[in-house]
This record gives C-alpha cells, structure tokens and sequence, in this order.
C-alpha cells in the first residue's frame, strides 16, 4: 500500500507513535489509509454542513474496511465575493486548492481519497488534484440548496435578489419587498439551487466519471445525500483494491461525455474553463472548437434555472443525470470506466420521470446544446455564451460598444441609467491577467435583467459570468484586453456584431485599423504588485486554455 511508508518497517516506529496519537490502533496498520479532503467552512452556506457529509463517509470507510482521516481546504463563496475585490480571488483560488490538495495528500501518502466539495472552484480544483495526484479516488459533494419560497408560493433563489436590485434602481419593487425576498432566496445549507456552476459541475462529475449517481441532484437536507456519501466512502475501498486511477476515467472521452451532459442541460459558462482545466492535469488538451461539435449534434432538454422556471430539486426528481444521460446515450462514450465500473454503469437503467422537467429528444428547447463558443476578429481565441439562457431576440444582434475597463465602471453607469436599448456593454481588463482573476459579473448581467434591458443589450467581456447569469452575456474573450487582444482596440460606438447561432463575435472594423488601434495602446501596467494574486497574474494563461498556470 501507498501508505507502507509512514506506517511499516522498523524506522517508521515514530510515525506509528504519532499515528497512534491519532487514535489509530496496531490493525489499522495493515488497512488502507483513506483521506477524506473536504471544504467545511462557516462562511460558505454550500459547505457548512460538510461536516455531517465527512462524517458519513467516514462511516462507509470503516464499514469497507479503510482507516479515514478528515483534511481540510479552503473555500469562497462567490456569491459572498461578488461585486467587490473579493471576486478577483475566486478564479485563483481554483490553482490554490488543487495545489493545497496536493500537498497535504503528497505528505501523508493516503492510498485513496474521498472529495467532498461544493462550490464552484472547490470542485474544478479538486478534480484537477486528483486527476494531478493520480490516486485512487471518489467524489460526493454536499448537494444543491433548496429553492426558496415567497409567502404567495413564488419560488425564487439567489439570482432572484440580484435580479431584485435592479428592479429596486428602476423603481418597480420597495426596499421592503427586496428584504422580504432576501431572508428566504437561501433557505439553508447547499450550493445555490439553479444550474449555477457548482451544480454545474457536480452533476459534470457524475458523467465525467468521478461521482456516483445523484451526486449532482440529491439536496443538500435529505437523508440520501448522507447515503450517498456512506456509500462513497464504502466505493473508495473497491477502487483501491482495483487500483482504478483518476487517469484511468479522466481521458479525452470522458471530458467529450461532459461537455454533451453540460450541452443538454445547459450549464455554467465556467464548465468550458473547468474541464479544459481538468484535461490539461489529466494530460492532454481538449480544443475549444471541439465544444461546438459538440453542441451541434447534442439536444438542450432540461431548462434549469437562471435559464428556465426549474431548480436542481426539480432535476432531481424527474431522475437526475443518469436520466438526461439515458436521454443522449447514444452521443456518450458510455463504456468508459467510471467510479461505478463504466458510464453505463452510472447511467443503469434510468429513465425520466418528468417530461416538463427533461424534456424528450423529439421535442427538445432546441436542437443544438445550452453552451456556445464564439469566434471571429474580436475573438479570435474564442468566446463563451450560455446560449440556452439568451433570449431569443438577441441571438442575433448588431449595437453600438459601451467601452468600460472595470466592472465597477460598468455597474455605475447601467445603474444611473446611462445605457440605453440596443447597446454592447464592453467589461476588459478583467481577463485571468488583467483583473486579475477574471471575475464573474453577475451584477452587471442582473441589473440589465432587473431593468428590463436584457432583451436589448448585449454585455461583452474578457471577465466570467456567473452560471446564473442570463441573457446576451459573452465571456472569456480571448486574448483578453491585457495580452493585447482585439478588445483593447474598442472604442466607444465601435459597431459590435453578434451572431450566436453562426457561432460569430464581430467588430466592424478592418485588420489594419485593429491593428493600428493596438499599436497605440498603452503597455498593460498589473493593477496587483504584492501577494498571491500577483504570483497569479504572472503565471496565468488565456481563459482560451483553462486559465491554467503556465507549465
């Protein structure tokens, strides 16, 4: 066993001795030693009951015959961090964790782990730490947040308060209406309850192979969540004794079997970063044009909030993933391994128990997948949409730029009023290097949806979006405006030319004139000169390539 070198052999008797203040016994000694590595924290709602889930695992552990022990990492909320400098370390804490993950498992030489994550860069930053640290391992996250409830009924969450704030500037909803909403959008412990990008991902990790079946969909407040996590625990045992590997599921298949579950259920903008991220630790590189293949050949079935009026409880219910992967089992790779044998395995004999939920592929929201990847002179790199979440009218639009080179920028004028219908708000310099970090703008996405004008203004960014994020919102823009990439040359009333259908991100400007403009342009002066993000900004690459640190 991996772990025969802190604990066998004559020169290990003063490991034994500080295992033993652990409370290990001499039997343990001769079992598997399985790290639990969790995210339990008091400041992230998604994670402050991952204690209960480490517990139940612990539990499954023991019962197969391993000797569990609980580690830690750390967590954002990013629903906390958003809209201030807090946001500019959500992205970067993804390096941190897989890095932190690495270290702690590296020094005590575990023979399989067991990640209970939640929230959105724990579990990108997990996955690339096991597929990195390439041990036997499993994932059981602590499930998404119930929907809230307004006293007539409505059901409402998270993004409903963004999205009330905007409402409250415009003058269509009182300040007492807003704090009525705001003390029940969260009802409790979870990751926020529409395909954001923590479900989005945790449901991906199902069929990506990591997770077993609900992980995804099961709430975060039911007893089968803790099942789930005793049963991981039991499963992890089984994967150390077949020494199945992170590398033996995470293969280019497996991430390609990810992207058509993320097309179907149109997920988070933030998957096309995570899973390239993944890959990239796994070994290989998955190309962005790869996304719209995908996207051409896989149905969008199952609209899941911001995009439509249901939450992951509802997704749940109908039959999780396993049913909208029975749905496109003919597009997935299904005899890949997985933690439950293969995909096929995961997928049994699911069938879909709500058609308003998941709907069938012959009569799908639309033919092609939820996601987007748009290229063209302004993005040469490429560009990502949640198209599932555009409403129809913008598809295709054509507007004036509003230039800003801060999101702080662009909030204040969306909230005094200064952007008017047809508009392109343009939000650069918040790219992995220019922020840095590369922050969600999910306030700027909600005012416009508050004020009514997300049905008329397109928003452009070389920042993310949040995955509850809506209307015509474009991020990633690659190269971003740091590394000198065409949206550094915009001016204000430059003609922006959107075509999402056509996969097409435009500006009506010339070759010669673009590159004129860059050739003016001031060099990129880091707004960061101390700490972690400043170790960030100088290793990062393009969110065109996972936002990854250089190698």
């Amino acid at each position: 066993m991996r772990s025969d070198v802190i604990k066998k052999g004559l020169e290990r008797a003063p490991h034994r001795s500080l295992l033993h203040a652990l409370g290990c016994a001499r039997q343990d000694f001769s079992r598997p030693f399985i790290g639990i590595v969790s995210s339990y924290s008091e400041i992230v709602p998604g994670h402050i009951h991952l204690d209960t889930v480490s517990n139940a695992v612990k539990e499954g552990v023991r019962e197969a015959g391993g000797v569990p022990f609980v580690v830690n990492t750390i967590a954002i909320c990013d629903g906390i961090a958003m809209g201030h400098a807090g946001m500019k370390f959500s992205l970067p804490s993804r390096e941190l964790i897989a890095d932190s993950v690495e270290v702690v498992v590296s020094a005590h030489a575990f023979d399989g782990l067991v990640f209970i994550p939640n929230c959105d860069k724990v579990i990108p930053g997990m996955l690339m730490a096991a597929a990195r640290l390439n041990i036997p391992a499993i994932f059981v996250s602590g499930g998404p947040m119930l929907a809230g409830r307004l006293g007539d009924g409505s059901v409402v969450d998270l993004n409903s308060v963004f999205v009330a704030v905007g409402k409250v500037n415009k003058g269509e909803m009182d300040a007492a209406e807003l704090g009525e909403l705001e003390e029940v959008a969260c009802p409790g412990c979870g990751s926020c309850s529409g395909m954001f990008t923590a479900n989005t991902m945790n449901c991906l990790s199902e069929a990506l192979g990591m997770a077993l079946p609900g992980n995804g969909t099961i709430p975060a407040t039911t007893s089968r969540r803790l099942k789930l996590a005793h049963d991981a625990g039991k499963r992890i045992l089984d994967l150390v004794k077949g020494n199945i590997r992170p590398r033996d599921i995470i293969t280019p298949e497996a991430i390609h079997n990810a992207f058509v579950v993320d097309m179907a259920l149109g997920g988070s903008t933030n998957s096309v970063l995570h899973l390239i991220a993944i890959g990239n630790e796994a070994g290989f590189a998955f190309p962005l044009s790869e996304i719209n293949k995908i996207s051409a050949q896989t149905p969008y079935l199952s609209k899941i909030a911001p995009a439509g009026e249901y939450h992951v409880e509802d997704l749940d219910l109908a039959g999780g993933i396993p049913a909208v992967m029975a749905e496109v089992r003919d597009l997935l790779n299904t005899g890949v391994r997985a933690v439950t044998g293969t995909l096929a395995d995961t997928i049994g004999d699911a069938k879909v128990r709500n058609r308003r939920v998941i709907l069938p592929r012959s009569a799908p929201h639309s033919k092609t997948g939820g996601l987007a990847i748009l290229f063209g002179n302004l993005a040469s790199e490429g560009a990502v949409v949640k198209a599932g979440a555009v409403d129809q009218r913008m598809l295709k639009h054509r507007g004036p730029a509003r230039v800003f080179d801060s999101e702080e920028a662009a909030t204040s004028a969306i909230m005094k009023g200064k952007i008017k219908p047809g508009d392109v708000v343009v939000i650069r310099y918040e790219g992995p290097r220019g922020g840095p970090g590369m922050r969600e703008m999910l306030t700027p996405t909600s005012l416009l949806t508050g004020m009514g004008l997300d049905s008329t203004v397109a928003l452009v960014t070389d920042g993310r979006f949040s995955g509850a994020s809506k209307g015509a919102a474009i991020g990633h823009v690659s190269p971003e405006a740091a590394a000198r990439g065409p949206i550094a040359a915009l001016r204000d009333g430059d003609i922006v030319d959107i075509d999402i259908p056509e996969r097409r991100l435009e500006v009506e400007l010339t070759g010669p004139e673009i590159k004129k403009r860059l050739a003016a342009v001031p060099p990129f002066k880091p707004k960061v000169k101390v700490g972690y993000l400043k170790r960030y900004a100088e290793k990062v690459t393009s969110a065109s390539t996972g936002a990854v640190f250089a190698k």
